[in-house]
C-alpha cells in the first residue's frame, strides 16, 4: 500500500513493493520494515500509475541537479527528459505506460539530460497481475515505475583501467617484438656475413625476447582468471621449502650469484595441501621482485604459524633495499603498480595476491627487520578437508 506524507523531500521505501513519497526527518526513523530511500547509494525515482513522481531521493537530486521538492508530484517524463546518444527521446522509445504489457525491466544504459549530464539509467516495472493464479497469471497495467540512476564515475574508472591495460600491453610488447623483428630480418638478409658466434648471440636474444612476450601473455591470462574468479587450485602435498629451492636454483642457472639468496626453513612444518605450480609461481614472482627492486641478500623464511586448531605456514621474502614507504604499501598489490623507472608490467604482485587468496591465504608487505621490504604470506595447513 502506498503511503504519502506530503511536505517532505525524501522517501521511505518498503521492503515490500510499496513505497512512500517522503522519508522521515533525522529524528523520525522509518517504521519497522521500511528503508529510507535517502540511505540508498544510487539515485531512486519512483513514478505511480499516472507517471507522477512519488519518490525522488537525495542521490537522484545530487546526480541530476534537480531539487526533490520540485520533482515530487510532477510527471516523470517532464522531470527526467532523458535522451539517448542520438538525441532521441528515451520515453518515446520505451513507452513504459503504453508499450508491451510483458515488459518487466529495461537494462542499464547511458542516457543524457538536456544539460548534457550523462547518467546510467535502468528501469523496472511493477504491474497489476490478472488471472486466477498459477500459470494463468497475466501481466497487467503498470502500477509503478522504479528508475535507478548512477553516475559515470565507475564506468570512467573502468575505461581508464582498460586504457591502462592497452597502454601497458602495447609498451611491453613493442620492445621485444621490435628486437625479434630486427634480428630475424638482419639474419635473413645478411646470414653469410655473420660468424657463428654472432648468429648465436642474435638467436639467444630472439629467444629471450620471445620468452618475455610469452610471460606477459601468461600474466594477462592469470589476471583475467583472477578477476573473473576462475582460478582453479589443484591441491596436493607440497613442500614449500623445496619449491623455494627450485626457484633459487633456476635463478642461479640463469646467472644470478648463488650467495645472493638464503633459505631458512624451520623444522616441524605442518603439512600443506596446495597447488604446487601456483606456489612455485608465487615464490618466483616474489623473489624476482626482491631481486629487481631490492638490494643485497634475498632471504626466504618458511616457518609454522597459527594455532593447533588452525595451523598454517608463513613464508617471508625479504631484501635489503630501501623498502616500501608505509603510505605506498596499500598500492603494491594493485594492477600496473610499478616502481618508477623499473621494468615489468606491474602485474606480478597483483597475481601473487590473487593466487594466495585462491588458496585461502593472506599476504601483506612490511618493512623488513634489517631494512628493505618483506612480503609475507600465510597459507593454511592441514589435510585437504581442513586445509
Amino acid at each position: 500500500m502506498d503511503r504519502t506524507r506530503p511536505g517532505r523531500s525524501a522517501a521511505a521505501v518498503s521492503r515490500a513493493p510499496a513505497a512512500a513519497s517522503s522519508a522521515p526527518g533525522p529524528a523520525d526513523d522509518p517504521p519497522g520494515g521500511l528503508v529510507c530511500a535517502d540511505d540508498l547509494p544510487d539515485g531512486l525515482v519512483i513514478a505511480d500509475h499516472a507517471g507522477r513522481v512519488t519518490v525522488f531521493n537525495r542521490a537522484a537530486a545530487r546526480l541530476t541537479g534537480i531539487a526533490a521538492e520540485s520533482a515530487l508530484g510532477r510527471d516523470v517524463r517532464d522531470v527526467l527528459p532523458l535522451r539517448d546518444a542520438d538525441d532521441r527521446c528515451w520515453w518515446a522509445q520505451t513507452q513504459p505506460y503504453d508499450g508491451l504489457c510483458t515488459r518487466t525491466r529495461h537494462p542499464e544504459r547511458s542516457l543524457y539530460l538536456p544539460g548534457g549530464t550523462e547518467l546510467l539509467v535502468s528501469m523496472g516495472y511493477v504491474r497489476n497481475w490478472g488471472g486466477n493464479g498459477g500459470w494463468q497469471h497475466r501481466p497487467g497495467a503498470v502500477q509503478r515505475l522504479a528508475i535507478t540512476l548512477r553516475g559515470m564515475q565507475q564506468r570512467e574508472r573502468a575505461e581508464r583501467s582498460r586504457a591502462d591495460l592497452v597502454s601497458t600491453v602495447a609498451h611491453e610488447l613493442r620492445s621485444p617484438l621490435t628486437s625479434v623483428k630486427g634480428f630475424t630480418a638482419t639474419l635473413l638478409n645478411k646470414w653469410p656475413r655473420f660468424t657463428d658466434d654472432q648468429k648465436l648471440v642474435m638467436l639467444e636474444t630472439v629467444n629471450a625476447d620471445a620468452d618475455r612476450v610469452t610471460r606477459l601473455i601468461t600474466e594477462l591470462l592469470d589476471v583475467s582468471r583472477i578477476e573473473s574468479g576462475r582460478i582453479e587450485v589443484h591441491r596436493e602435498l607440497v613442500d614449500i621449502p623445496e619449491q623455494a629451492r627450485k626457484v633459487i636454483a633456476g635463478r642461479v642457472a640463469a646467472g644470478d650469484p648463488e650467495d645472493r639468496f638464503r633459505l631458512e626453513a624451520s623444522p616441524g612444518l605442518p603439512e600443506t595441501w596446495l597447488d604446487a605450480d601456483k606456489i612455485f609461481q608465487i615464490l618466483a614472482n616474489l623473489i624476482e621482485n626482491a631481486v629487481r627492486h631490492g638490494a643485497g641478500t634475498v632471504t626466504i623464511m618458511v616457518e609454522p604459524t597459527g594455532t593447533e586448531d588452525a595451523p598454517g605456514v608463513a613464508v617471508s621474502v625479504r631484501d635489503q633495499g630501501q623498502g616500501i614507504a608505509p603510505e605506498l604499501a596499500p598500492r603494491v598489490f594493485r594492477q600496473f603498480w610499478r616502481v618508477k623507472r623499473r621494468g615489468g608490467a606491474g602485474l606480478g604482485l597483483f597475481i601473487v595476491k590473487g593466487l594466495v587468496e585462491a588458496h585461502g591465504g593472506t599476504i601483506a608487505v612490511h618493512q623488513a627487520p634489517g631494512g628493505g621490504a618483506e612480503f609475507r604470506f600465510i597459507m593454511p595447513a592441514g589435510t585437504p578437508e581442513f586445509g
